[in-house]
């Protein structure tokens, strides 16, 4: 994950200073200078870097804290603050409203995936209740209708542009124009790719803006751009009024600080990160949630609402009646698996929980993982009703177990190791016995629900070894139910 090597250091310069015995001068600068190293390492702004330390040092005066006060908490939370100030300008972007026509432009470098992203916006809108339309303003590149086209296609979007005409000031209008008769309230114009070096290009940008008067203009960047990031996004800001950020390829291996540069060029929030090639590979992106999960703090909002968005409503009374009864059979976990998978790539959604740093999952692992889950389900495929629905495991003889592997195309061994997956998780599910889980939006209620002694008995070990054990997993869940300061860093939507 883009952003993860730059999390995993934050995470252990904090860490480091909260081993210290005394919190003095010498600590906060050893602490800032590891973040500092961090930063440049991953490519933001050499300035932002300074500007973010100056500040720091501003909030946290260790010579004008009272000895009552918790110094780490307070670094901690200046050095969180901080890092969301330089992912939000503090201006929000322009929201299109259903029913009105909004026109709204993408602007980029050359194989930024601006293509690709417009599709992911307009179908991301279209499950929301809009009706987007696409019109194809680059005839700069060869292929770059046809992929439009292909996308829109998939996605049931009505799409417009055209093989002869080759200005794209006209495609632009005429297409606009079609689309406000047709009703649609979200027309989405892509345009050619260019750098700041091509003057010609910017010229015809300006025109095209000119044109079609979008509503919003959005700068897609790729995260891998580095160190070139802030003078490019500035060169973009100073020909069109760019109003949004959408960061893409957040699931590669690429350092990604200059996501961090481009909002600070273009004082434009970041509205949507791309995560992988597929029309859904594509998230919201909210501030305090991303700089939580960089630091290893978790994002349990995020996390339930994950949880609540995959799992169909209907079967969430269901689900959750199961899970307070403790009652664990291999339908179960088939359906839990499905979700899983349905929920992402499983480092990202690890990442939500405190104290899980994506590092601790490598991409080669957590692609393993998924291939696992799949050859499970595979072979869950072949069980009868009676199987799946059975709690009891004397019902897997010898026999069944080679009828199942005969039908699923697997070994004997790789069945006996799915139903011993089965009974560790069923250990697990036990100990949820009574466990009320909060419905969408009541994070607090978690930590009133959900105590200590379970919670460490369903985090994997070294995910609780990472938080400092029991007590720091008691001292985490008191933190999350009693301090509304410390809700924020774990991205609690209680509060919003």
């Amino acid at each position: 994950m883009v952003l993860a090597e730059l999390g995993g250091s934050i995470s252990r310069a904090l860490q480091q200073m909260s081993n210290a015995t005394i919190i003095d001068e010498k600590v906060l600068n050893d602490c800032l200078n590891e973040i500092t190293r961090a930063l440049l390492q991953s490519d933001v702004q050499f300035k932002l870097v300074r500007e973010m330390q100056t500040n720091i040092k501003k909030i946290v005066n260790l010579d004008d804290l009272a000895a009552g006060h918790n110094k780490r908490k307070i670094i901690q939370q200046a050095i969180f603050n901080e890092l969301c100030k330089m992912l939000d300008p503090g201006k929000p972007s322009f929201t299109p409203k259903k029913g009105k026509p909004s026109v709204v432009m993408f602007v980029g470098l050359q194989g930024s995936g601006k293509t690709t992203t417009c599709t992911k916006y307009a179908y991301y809108h279209q499950k929301k209740g809009w009706k987007p339309a696409l019109v194809c303003a680059d005839t700069f590149r060869a292929g770059a209708f046809d992929q439009l086209k292909q996308n829109a296609t998939k996605a049931k979007i009505p799409f417009y542009g055209s093989y002869m005409e080759s200005d794209p000031v006209k495609i632009a209008v005429e297409g606009v124009e079609r689309f406000k008769k047709e009703n649609c309230d979200l027309i989405i114009v892509d345009t050619s790719g260019r750098h700041k070096q091509e003057v010609a290009l910017f010229e015809e940008m300006r025109q095209v803006s000119e044109a079609t008067k979008p509503d919003l203009v959005i700068f897609v960047m790729d995260s891998s751009i580095g160190q070139a990031a802030f003078d490019q996004a500035q060169a973009f800001k100073q020909s069109v009024a760019v109003g949004a950020v959408i960061v893409t390829k957040m699931d590669g291996h690429a350092k990604g600080g200059g996501a961090l540069s481009a909002v600070a060029a273009t004082k434009s929030p970041v509205i949507f990160i791309g995560t992988g090639e597929h029309m859904d590979e594509f998230e919201v992106f909210d501030v305090k949630p991303f700089v939580s999960r960089l630091l290893g703090m978790g994002d349990w909002s995020g996390f339930m609402d994950k949880i609540h968005d995959i799992v169909p409503m209907d079967q969430q009374p269901e689900l959750l009646q199961k899970l307070s009864e403790g009652n664990f059979t291999l339908r179960i976990m088939y359906e839990q698996f499905h979700n899983i998978l349905k929920m992402g790539p499983i480092g990202q959604v690890f990442s939500m929980l405190p104290g899980f740093s994506s590092e601790l999952m490598p991409k080669g692992q957590e692609k393993e993982s998924q291939a696992k889950i799949k050859r499970y389900m595979t072979m869950m495929d072949s069980m009868t009703d009676e199987e799946l629905d059975s709690m009891n495991p004397k019902l897997m003889n010898e026999s069944r177990m080679m009828r199942i592997g005969r039908g699923s195309g697997r070994q004997v061994r790789e069945v006996v190791e799915m139903l011993e997956e089965y009974k560790r998780l069923a250990k697990i599910w036990s100990k949820m016995k009574g466990l009320k889980i909060p419905k969408k939006g009541e994070m607090s209620a978690l930590s009133r629900n959900m105590n200590a002694q379970h919670m460490s008995k369903v985090l994997p070990p070294q995910m609780l070894k990472q938080i400092g054990g029991m007590g720091g997993l008691q001292n985490l869940m008191k933190q999350m139910g009693s301090n509304k300061d410390m809700m924020g860093m774990f991205g609690g939507a209680g509060d919003k």
